[in-house]
């Protein structure tokens, strides 16, 4: 996407620190010259700083006017953005964040670069309104490559606040494919915030919900339940509470039946899905961080695997 706005979207400038190999705006660096002393030809600004003074920067640039900034980072790093993320929602500045190594799954980077309440606390600013009546920020964690597309447009076409895209770290084109033949189409309908990825005849016998990378996990273990179990499963990507919960009443309850068991698995705290898998629901989630290990063992030693979708259904269902 980055290497595709470098040619389409002039006004577009990207900073990153030390880490641009790592959330991948190298590949906008790639079409783009950097900043340099002297010479403000280029459109990407190199912080070499802390990610508090590059995301106040972008906030700046978007006060100034005439540009959208773009700051990419670790998403464990957007706890020292928050006051400059705060004051951009505040003051209705589009600026996009872009925050990748998103979940548990970087515990080859360390235990401190584990995200786990990040997401709760950003997602908090999507239930404030700003003063033109908008949802202060919009937080995008789509499910694919589709997806994100859709969400890049998104942001771009968000001119009321600052827009977060919540990326993953882990290597995820060997996931189990979301369904449908029409995939890139379909994904267009994160505009509404969250939407059906695959459903059933008649009524489900259990809504899985999720968001980012967990939704292929979703897909998979919905396979188990049907082959192994005979149930008849809704699978939904939710990658804007925010938005969805701008959507009309009826839109929501077509998505997320309230009489419907619904099961949610997030790669943070269980709060992330609360709201969408309602008070009589299961959200499968973390209550800790700090483990290192490759992401396909932590994955595995934590439950979000096909097998462990199965068995949390089944249990939460009573069979």
């Amino acid at each position: 996407m980055l290497s595709y706005l470098a040619d389409h979207v002039e006004n577009l400038i990207v900073a990153s620190a030390d880490l641009s190999n790592s959330d991948k705006t190298d590949a906008f660096l790639k079409e783009k010259a950097p900043f340099k002393r002297g010479d403000f030809s280029g459109a990407f600004l190199q912080a070499g700083v802390a990610e508090l003074t590059m995301s106040a920067v972008a906030t700046g640039m978007a006060l100034h006017g005439g540009v959208i900034p773009a700051c990419a980072t670790f998403f464990v790093f957007s706890d020292y953005m928050k006051p400059a993320i705060r004051v951009a929602a505040l003051m209705e500045q589009q600026v996009i964040f872009i925050w990748t190594h998103d979940a548990f799954r970087v515990g080859e980077d360390g235990p401190t670069h584990q995200p786990v309440e990040q997401e709760a606390q950003i997602r908090l600013l999507e239930t404030l309104q700003n003063h033109s009546g908008h949802n202060s920020f919009l937080a995008l964690r789509p499910a694919d490559a589709q997806e994100t597309t859709a969400c890049w447009k998104l942001a771009l076409e968000n001119r009321h606040s600052p827009s977060g895209l919540i990326l993953s770290r882990q290597n995820v084109k060997d996931a189990p494919t979301l369904p449908g033949s029409t995939r890139f189409a379909d994904a267009q309908r994160a505009a509404q915030g969250a939407y059906i990825v695959q459903d059933c005849d008649g009524a489900p016998d259990v809504v899985l919900v999720a968001n980012g990378s967990e939704v292929s996990t979703l897909v998979a273990g919905a396979e188990r339940l049907t082959a192994n179990h005979g149930l008849k499963i809704r699978i939904v990507s939710a990658p804007s509470e925010g938005l969805f919960r701008n959507q009309p009443v009826s839109y929501q309850n077509d998505v997320l039946p309230a009489a419907i068991p619904t099961f949610g698995m997030t790669a943070g705290l269980a709060i992330n899905l609360r709201g969408l898998a309602g008070p009589h629901g299961k959200v499968w989630g973390l209550n800790h961080f700090g483990y290192s290990a490759p992401y396909t063992v932590l994955d595995e030693k934590f439950g979000f695997t096909a097998e462990n979708v199965e068995q949390q259904v089944l249990a939460y269902l009573g069979k």
